[in-house]
């Protein structure tokens, strides 16, 4: 009973699926990082031939999506200089990404977890890859 508050390995796995899916379709190949409430990896991959540094950034941008429940790219405003988040990506040894790639996923208005998604030159695929995902896991 109830709604499904958890990100389950299963519903994870798909989601990597249909990030994977959607960058094929973009003709771009990324890293995938799914991750819970606290921004533990729950899941990931990386697509061969995809940027050695994208499983740090995805990762990253994983995390910074599910602590501050907001997209990563979103946070850049915050993180300039005079702003609260200002030196975030220098905080907790880079754990930290203020690049778009990183998207929440809630259900039932909280926050469950994130995914985020690097590796394109365009950080709008990136975005778009994620978003495909987090489909999958609001679902």
């Amino acid at each position: 009973g109830g709604v499904q508050t958890m990100i389950t390995l299963e519903k994870a796995v798909e989601a990597l699926k249909a990030s994977e899916a959607k960058a094929k379709e973009l003709g771009v190949v990324v890293s995938t990082a799914i991750v819970d409430d606290y921004g533990i990896l729950i899941a990931f991959s990386k697509m061969d031939g995809a940027l050695h540094v994208s499983p740090h950034f995805s990762q990253a941008k994983a995390y910074t999506s599910a602590s501050l429940g907001m997209p990563s790219g979103d946070v850049a405003a915050f993180a300039k200089e005079g702003k609260p988040y200002f030196s975030l990506n220098t905080s907790f040894g880079g754990e930290f990404m203020v690049i778009a790639g990183g998207v929440p996923v809630t259900k039932s208005g909280k926050v469950v977890g994130a995914v985020g998604v690097g590796g394109s030159i365009d950080v709008t695929q990136d975005e778009a890859c994620a978003k495909a995902a987090a489909a999958v896991l609001e679902q």
